[in-house]
This record gives C-alpha cells, sequence and structure tokens, in this order.
C-alpha cells in the first residue's frame, strides 16, 4: 500500500512537516510505503495528501492567528494551515486525531499506536483561541532541554518561544555549572568562556525556532545595563567598580547613584535623563536592526521593586510615564529606520502603577504584557475581575505589591484604559507555586482556568514564564495549559483523562485519583494551614504505590514515591515545629534529589525545586 504525499512550496517549515508527517506515519503502519513529491496545488488531483500553504486558505494576520484545516479520507486529501507555522501545527493535530499523542518534551513522549492507515479519515477546521501561546525559558536548562521544549510547542498547538537576555548564560550555567550540587561537578572548565557558550546555543537554538516558524522573543531585562557597557544576562553580583560615567546614569536612591544590592539586571536608571533615554532606544533599534530573526524584543525596565530614581527630575512622574515616553520615542526611531519589529511593554511591580501624563502613540507596534509576579495562585481570574475598594495611590520606593489577584487584574484594567492594543499574560504557574501542589491537579486546574479566562481580562494569549522541566510527577498543567490556549471550550477532566490514560495506560485511572488524593491531601500549593492531611497525602502515595506495582515500567513514579517518602518526614517535623528534624529531613530529601537529578534530568528541576522548597520552609516556619 502506497500513499503519496505532495508538498505544496519549498518553505523549510512545510520541509520539516512533511518529514515528520513521513517520520510518525511510518511508525504507526509500517507496511506503508510513502513517497513524496513536490508541486502547486491541485484540486482535481485525487489519491494524494497534500501538505502545505493552501494559496487560498490564508488569513488576513497570516503571521499570527492559526488555522488549520484537514480533510482526508482515506489516503486521500489536504492538510494544509493559515502560516507555514500553522502547516506543522495541522500535521500533529492530524496525528493526535489518529490516535497520536504527545504528552511531553522529547521521544519518551510520544505516544504512537500502531494502526492500518487505509481507510483513515480525518476532518479539521479550527482557529486557535487565543494568539499568543508560548514559553518563557527559566530554570536549569541543558541545549537538550531548550531544544525538546521548542519542538515540543507545536505538537501541542503553542506558537512561541522566548530566549530572556541578549545571551541567556544564566540558565545555561545553573546546569552545566551543576549549581549547589553536592554530587554532580562542573561541566565548564575553568578555561571556557560561559557567555560564549551561551551565546553558541543560542544561535543553534535559533535554528530550531525558525525550522518551525515559531514566534520567536528575545531579550526582556537587560536593556537598563548593556548599553552602558555592563553585563546584564544574569542576575549575578558584580564587585567590579564602575565608572565615572557608568555611575552617573544609575537611579539615584537614598542619595546614591549605585548598583541595586550590586546586581545590575536589578538596577534601574535616571530615566528623565534625555542622554539615558537615547541611549536605551538607540541600543534597542540597533539591536532589531541586526537581528531580523527576532519578531519580538521585550523592552523591561529592572528586575525587583521600590528601586525608581529619586532625583528632582524623575520624581515629577511617575515610572509608567518615564517608561511610555521611552516607548514612544523607540518607536520614533524604529518606524524612521524601517523596522517592523513588535516591542513587548511589561506591566509589572513598580509598573503596575499606569501612567499619569503620557500615552503610547502607535499602538501597533506594541504589545502589553501583564506579569502579576505578587499573585497568589489558587484563584483564577475570571474569579478577580471585580476589585472592591480602591487601588492604593503610588508612592515612590515605598509600593506595598498586591498579593491578590484582583487588585492585580485592577491594575490592567487602568492601564487598558490608555491602550487597547495586543497583549498577554505573563504568569509564572509552573514557576515555584507547582512544586507546592504534590499530585499537580489543583495547579493544572488552576492554570487551565486561568486560560480559558484569558479574554475576560481582555488579553490575546499566555506566555509561561516558567521551569523547562515541569514533570514530576506529571505533565499535566503544561498539557492543560497548551489545550485551553488553543481551545478556550475544551473541557478540564476530558483534556486530564486523555492525558492519563496516553501517559499511563490501564493505569491511568487509577493514577489520576491518587493524584487528585495527593493535591487534596496537601495546602502547601494555596499557602495555608493546615500544611497537610497527613492521612489523605499517605492514602494518595499508597495508590501511586499500587499503580507502579501494577506496571513495574511507570519508572517515574516509583521515583516520585520515594521522593514522597522523603517529603512527608519534612511535613511531619513542619507541621510539628520541629526545626532541627525540619532540617535534618529537608537534608535528606535534597540530597535523595541531587543523587537522582542525572536519572530525572528530563522531568525535573532540581536547583529550581530545592531554592522554592527552601523558601516554603521558610515561609511555614515564620
Amino acid at each position: 500500500m502506497t500513499l503519496r504525499i505532495c508538498q505544496i512550496s519549498d518553505h523549510p517549515t512545510v520541509d520539516f512537516a512533511v518529514k515528520e508527517a513521513v517520520r510518525l506515519l511510518s511508525r504507526m503502519d509500517p507496511d506503508l510505503e510513502i513517497t513524496v513529491n513536490k508541486a502547486s496545488y491541485s484540486k482535481g488531483i485525487k489519491d494524494v495528501i497534500w501538505i502545505g500553504v493552501n494559496p487560498a486558505f490564508r488569513t488576513p494576520c497570516e503571521n499570527l492567528s492559526d488555522t488549520v484545516k484537514i480533510e482526508v479520507n482515506g489516503l486521500s486529501g489536504i492538510i494544509t494551515g493559515s502560516n507555514f507555522r500553522s502547516v506543522l501545527i495541522a500535521v500533529y493535530r492530524f496525528l493526535r486525531e489518529l490516535g497520536c499523542r504527545f504528552t511531553r518534551p522529547g521521544k519518551n513522549g510520544e505516544k504512537i499506536p500502531r494502526k492500518d492507515l487505509r481507510n483513515m479519515t480525518v476532518s479539521v477546521l479550527e482557529t486557535a483561541s487565543y494568539r499568543h501561546r508560548g514559553v518563557c525559558i527559566e530554570g536549569a536548562d541543558s541545549y537538550e532541554n531548550i531544544r525538546d521544549m521548542i519542538d515540543f510547542l507545536p505538537k501541542v498547538g503553542m506558537n512561541e518561544y522566548f530566549i530572556q537576555f541578549m545571551i541567556p548564560t544564566e540558565f545555561f550555567a545553573r546546569w552545566y555549572e551543576h549549581r549547589n550540587s553536592t554530587v554532580l561537578r562542573s561541566e565548564w572548565g575553568p578555561d571556557d568562556d560561559p557567555r560564549k557558550l551561551a551565546s553558541k546555543m543560542t544561535s543553534d537554538l535559533e535554528v530550531e525556532i525558525k525550522k518551525r516558524s515559531l514566534i520567536y522573543h528575545k531579550v526582556g531585562h537587560g536593556w537598563t545595563c548593556e548599553p552602558f557597557g555592563i553585563s546584564g544576562d544574569g542576575w549575578s553580583f558584580v564587585s567590579s567598580p564602575l565608572n565615572v560615567q557608568q555611575k552617573s546614569v544609575l537611579a539615584e536612591v537614598n542619595g546614591k547613584r549605585e548598583l541595586w544590592g550590586g546586581i545590575p539586571l536589578n538596577t534601574n536608571l535616571c530615566y528623565s535623563n534625555d542622554l539615558v533615554r537615547k541611549t536605551v532606544t538607540d541600543a534597542i533599534t540597533d539591536y532589531a536592526a541586526n537581528n531580523p530573526q527576532i519578531d519580538i524584543i521585550h523592552f523591561w525596565l529592572a528586575d525587583g521593586s521600590n528601586n525608581h530614581c529619586e532625583c528632582p527630575n524623575c520624581v515629577k512622574r511617575r515610572p509608567a510615564d518615564w517608561y511610555v515616553k521611552m516607548l514612544n520615542e523607540l518607536d520614533e526611531k524604529m518606524t524612521a529606520a524601517n523596522l517592523k519589529t513588535k516591542i513587548v511593554f511589561l506591566i509589572y511591580v513598580d509598573l503596575l502603577w499606569s501612567p499619569e501624563s503620557e500615552k503610547i502613540k502607535n499602538k501597533d507596534r506594541f504589545i502589553l504584557m501583564f506579569a502579576p509576579i505578587t499573585r497568589k495562585y489558587g484563584q483564577s481570574y475570571g474569579d478577580c475581575m471585580d476589585f472592591r475598594g480602591k487601588l492604593p495611590g503610588y508612592v515612590r520606593n515605598k509600593l506595598k505589591m498586591p498579593h491578590s489577584l484582583e487588585e492585580n487584574v485592577a491594575h490592567l484594567k487602568e492601564w487598558q484604559k490608555q491602550f487597547d492594543g495586543d497583549s498577554f499574560a505573563f504568569d509564572y504557574h509552573l514557576m515555584w507555586a507547582h512544586v507546592g501542589d504534590l499530585g499537580y491537579e489543583k495547579c493544572a486546574r488552576n492554570l487551565f482556568d486561568d486560560m480559558k479566562d484569558l479574554r475576560k481580562l481582555g488579553l490575546c494569549g499566555m506566555v509561561s514564564c516558567q521551569i523547562q522541566r515541569c514533570f514530576f510527577p506529571t505533565a499535566l498543567p503544561f498539557i492543560s495549559m497548551a489545550a485551553a490556549l488553543w481551545n478556550e471550550k475544551a473541557d478540564f477532566d476530558s483534556v486530564a483523562n486523555d492525558y492519563y490514560r496516553s501517559e499511563y495506560g490501564p493505569q491511568g485511572q487509577l493514577v489520576r485519583e491518587a493524584m487528585q488524593t495527593l493535591s487534596s491531601g496537601c495546602r502547601l500549593y494555596e499557602k495555608e494551614t493546615p500544611i497537610w492531611n497527613e492521612d489523605e497525602a499517605t492514602r494518595g502515595s499508597k495508590m501511586l504505590s499500587e499503580a507502579v506495582r501494577n506496571d513495574p515500567s511507570l519508572e517515574d513514579l516509583a521515583s516520585y514515591i520515594d521522593y514522597l517518602d522523603r517529603l512527608f518526614e519534612l511535613l511531619r517535623a513542619l507541621s510539628s515545629n520541629d526545626v532541627k528534624t525540619a532540617e535534618i529531613t529537608s537534608g535528606d530529601l535534597f540530597e535523595w534529589m541531587w543523587k537522582n537529578e542525572e536519572k530525572l534530568q528530563g522531568i525535573l528541576d532540581v536547583h529550581n525545586s530545592v531554592g522554592t522548597i527552601n523558601r516554603l520552609i521558610s515561609g511555614i516556619q515564620s
């Protein structure tokens, strides 16, 4: 039996989409002989499956709007999309309709059934509910971790990737230097240049991003230091002194112009200074001109909060006013240079307080990014639309950041009164909070609901600021996020049950019941007391053990049971306020994590988890 695939166009992403179709269809039906040739689309030719962009099917917003159309009956039909990226997404959607599942990054996440494909029938016409469906680099990462995440995104209908900083040395160094590990030694030697190594990996990753025509985001923090000759590719302390000119541009806080806490990335500038604004906006314009492969550049101010300039000129306006003034100056320069690159501006910490006098002039240039980093999880956007009370006024460097989601959303609404252009959320569900959910069920449901509610907030999607290895114990939170971003009408239980069945086979239902029990037995996720219900959590662990006994191949779950045994000892000590035992048991837990890091590398970010658990412990003890 022969399947003829006819490829429409020579675009690299269509080339890749066809290769993926051939690779995975051959695994499904080894008896199927597949031939590939290229031609212009002709509706009259039958007994062939066309793959590519049908010129008649392009949409007005083809670069951002992802629509897929699949009409296949037997060995005839078409798989197309509104742009080259959509064609790749359509191929993976076609394969999912045939029974394939992609449950996590990497080849181990490909679940490909064997079946006879002669009578396959698939009919799909869908447009993604949200324009922005992306992931941002965070955590401790190997090159392979990021490459596999990039590869995974279109498999689950996502379309964007964001590499922070000009060079993301920080994230690679955490892994390759094995920071804080008690077991692994640094893979980088004394003669290695981390910045050069990270730069090479970034260039290689850009090839992977463009191969899939994903929308490519870059930079973010760094514009407040790099243009002035100060490195800004991580949150490292700088001990070497700055020169007089460098000091003169820094924010004056408490009468001094110096690095905030010794960290350039956390240091704001004197934004009322014309030369400062010119230097920054010139640097961004030059960077956009020299990096046409970047679709969207993020222009953020410094990280941290309550660290803005107190000089007599800066205090005349809010930071948001100086920020918008720079955005308008930047747009003028980029327009003059005929640059089409989009610019993301950040609504975050001090910048939650909207501008009073300045307003963005060219909304088509900019994308608003809402980053409620101080919010509580467990609440959902849709339940927090009505803030009752009065928003606190802006008081320079004495702000109390909002922890309630209602107050964060209220700040967003103030910004939206002045800017009604493109926008997305930049949230942190899979950065820290998920570590406190032992079964990932609460986290997954919260993330799913938030994605469905983005439209209520007037936002056009989400770029998830998250660790890349967030799959211990399961990948349900990520799968749920992707499902709701593609289809805001999706049903959580249907998505969850399909995931558990695909990942764990006959044990799927038991594993889900175990995870639901573990989630209900622990309150660390909501940061509430009592921190756990020992009987409930123990019952969930026993259910997992039963699943592993039934199917010993579930090795990751067996490791998770070992993890839970040690975590439960820590929780017992914390519940009884036994500080000494808590120190011992946390040490045992962390040592187990470091010793098993290589085994679990693809699913567990130990560096991030250890830090998060330490913060949870500190919060409980305080």
